[in-house]
């Protein structure tokens, strides 16, 4: 069962990356998603030109990751949804489909039609899925938002990560960043409801926010802050957990560095020490206990800090794997693209674009069994329309009509 999703039909009416990539993982997974575009702009994120500072793609190279990769592997159609000319295969398409992904806010929804009551008196059981910024209840269901306001700003994380004397806010690691959260999380859910709905015949709504998502991953902190019924005291210095020299980042002799995270120092501590040649460290009283380690917590992480930081990264990788404890060097992206234990588990795979050339995107990270990742390029704009239209039994020359109408593309 490499494709679970396989036979289950997906509609999709978004924009950007959010909901999109839920879709995406859906059709890595199986699902027939097709893809509703506007007839004339098509998915808004198809006009980006920079990204987080960043050209969306190299030069000279048609190929755009931000499109492709929370697009890949669906069939766009361009159409309508204004038109009354083109209500008709809108409805079909609906009636056809088990799972409708929309991102569109409350008031779009009703103006076009695609709200709840109007989905569902068109198909009763399908499974109605809406992402939003802050939900569907409370003071801002109508308002707009991307990932980097919801998700990071308004969840805590920009904060936990922003010093105390910083002119501004920390920003998101990456664009997208808690969209394609948000997106597996939405196909997480779309999973469990089909199999509610197989199971008990009861079809669902599923709402997902980006500001949920960003709770939900900042959990540690906001419970924590619940807990003490008040804002929690500013950390600056995160990277080490106090009285632990064994977590944290240090810095290697070549300027890279080391992620340690060994939650358990008392039984790294000695072997950590001997692989470094600290030998009268590995057997001091002063780190024998928690208690002891605790206390000395300082002289420890110094003598950590020398022998990491008098060797290289490649030195230092050599000795920590003989270790048996956690650690990982800090990568960019580019070497994380190229991680070998992403490319051993077929976490990076290889896609042919619309040009026939090979290229590479990151995979969803759930693998079905030990099958490789199989990923088919993202639509170009309004691509699949005819032949969609052909499925639900439309001839040619009513496709002539409706394109003259301008209620598809």
């Amino acid at each position: 069962m490499q494709k679970p999703m396989t036979g289950v039909r997906v509609l999709e009416v978004a924009q950007f990356t959010f909901v999109p990539s839920a879709g995406a993982v859906l059709a890595d997974w199986g699902a027939d998603v097709i893809k509703i575009e506007n007839p004339v702009t098509g998915d808004g994120q198809r006009g980006l030109v920079t990204v987080g500072g960043r050209s969306a793609t190299a030069p000279g190279v048609a190929f755009a990751p931000m499109m492709e990769a929370p697009n890949r592997g669906k069939r766009s159609v361009g159409l309508s949804l204004a038109l009354n000319h083109s209500r008709p295969v809108f409805e079909e398409l609906v009636r056809r489909s088990d799972v409708f992904l929309t991102n569109y806010l409350p008031q779009a929804r009703a103006k076009l039609r695609i709200d709840l009551d109007a989905i569902r008196r068109i198909n009763p059981s399908i499974i109605y899925v809406a992402g939003s910024g802050f939900g569907s209840e409370g003071p801002d269901r109508d308002s707009g938002a991307h990932d980097v306001t919801a998700f990071w700003a308004r969840s805590g994380s920009a904060d936990e990560v922003t010093h105390t004397d910083s002119e501004r806010s920390a920003g998101m690691p990456a664009a997208g960043y808690g969209d394609n959260l948000g997106g597996i999380t939405i196909a997480g859910a779309v999973a469990a409801a089909l199999y509610g709905r197989q199971t008990t015949g009861q079809t669902s709504v599923i709402d997902v926010s980006l500001l949920a998502v960003g709770a939900w991953a900042n959990q540690f902190n906001l419970n924590l802050a619940m807990l003490y019924d008040c804002p929690l005291p500013k950390i600056d210095h995160r990277g080490q957990a106090p009285g632990n020299p064994l977590t944290g980042a240090y810095r290697c002799s070549d300027g890279r560095f080391i992620q340690l995270s060994m939650l358990q120092p008392t039984r790294y501590w000695s072997p950590v020490c001997r692989v470094f040649g600290l030998e009268e460290a590995a057997d001091d009283e002063r780190f024998a206990s928690l208690e002891s380690l605790a206390a000395h917590a300082e002289e420890a992480t110094e003598l950590i800090a020398y022998a990491i930081g008098s060797r290289t990264l490649e030195q230092c990788r050599h000795l920590l794997n003989q270790s048996g404890g956690q650690w990982a060097p800090v990568q960019d992206a580019w070497e994380a693209a190229n991680d070998e234990s992403l490319i051993a588990n077929g976490r990076i795979a290889d896609v042919i674009d619309a040009q026939g050339n090979k290229q590479r995107l990151v995979a969803n990270p759930v693998k079905f069994d030990e099958a490789t990742a199989h990923l088919t390029r993202a639509p170009m704009f309004a691509e699949h329309t005819d032949e969609v239209l052909r499925e639900l039994g439309i001839c040619d020359h009513e496709l002539v009509e409706l394109k003259m109408e301008g209620a598809i593309t």
